[in-house]
């Protein structure tokens, strides 16, 4: 049994609006006479409302409302002496 080897292959894509009789038009980048393969996918409505992501945003606020998260960050304060202020504040601390 044979091994098929397929060559990488240009992949274009096209955004189109259907004309009547159900016609699409558009130009490829290729010769007269080549032989191509087109898949046609309907495109879904654009969803205008980005509640989907707000919400996501908001979900995940709830992480940073815990006790321990309070407890270590809510009222820290940037020390001289302390390794990971000093490289975050940098020359503020001087």
């Amino acid at each position: 049994m044979g091994v098929a080897v397929h060559s990488p292959q240009p992949t274009i894509k096209y955004e189109v609006e259907v004309r009547e009789q159900g016609r699409v038009e558009f130009h490829v980048p290729f010769a007269p006479g080549a032989r191509i393969v087109v898949f046609v996918i309907r495109e879904e409505p654009v969803q205008e409302s980005f509640t989907d992501l707000v919400a996501a945003a908001e979900s995940s606020l709830a992480f940073w409302g815990n006790p321990l998260d309070d407890e270590d960050w809510n009222h820290a304060e940037a020390r001289r002496d302390c390794p990971h202020s000093r490289a975050f504040y940098g020359s503020y601390l001087q």
